[in-house]
């Protein structure tokens, strides 16, 4: 099984609408996957009650248990000011540490709606992920002016569609 993280809890993310292609890639290789999107969140998980385990929502306690059930890991990252959005760290800070992530395999796919396509979100993520113990991925496509891309769920660009295609074969064998 392979967890796929909507990196935001944006209403109506483009980051969902890629989450959800990678996964019908996946499923179209008959690969298990299943998709942790940050809105499901709930909305006092980011509250002191973060650094007390005691007082964490059934609702966190959950999505922690799914992060902690697989071995792989995609994060579909959009660029926010110039790194990843700070849900996405709080989310990370809130698993348990450092189970949670150490000595699993993990894939990054960075968004933008300029022209970097999310090149430093993903290297101050991948900072963050490695202290974690996540073994990651050298291939990370980058997708940026993702908003000019996208269609109906899917790419409009036969490259982002290779790059994505390319990745996943990858991360199959890695």
């Amino acid at each position: 099984m392979i967890l796929i993280i909507s990196g935001t809890n944006r209403p109506n993310s483009i980051t969902l609408k890629v989450a959800k292609l990678y996964q019908q890639l996946l499923t179209a290789r008959e690969q298990a996957s299943e998709i942790l999107d940050l809105q499901d969140l709930p909305l006092d998980f980011a509250s002191p009650n973060l650094y007390k385990r005691e007082l964490y929502s059934q609702e966190f306690l959950a999505l922690r248990e799914r992060v902690a059930a697989v071995q792989k890991i995609v994060f579909i990252v959009p660029e926010y000011n110039c790194s990843y959005p700070g849900v996405l760290k709080a989310f990370i800070d809130g698993l348990e540490y450092p189970d949670a992530l150490r000595r699993k395999k993990g894939a990054l796919v960075g968004l933008s709606t300029g022209g970097q396509g999310g090149n430093i979100a993903l290297s101050h993520l991948t900072d963050v992920l490695h202290y974690c113990g996540l073994h990651l991925l050298a291939q990370k496509p980058r997708f940026p002016y993702i908003h000019k891309h996208m269609q109906e769920g899917q790419f409009t660009n036969a490259l982002y569609r290779q790059l994505l295609e390319e990745q996943i074969e990858e991360f199959l064998s890695f």
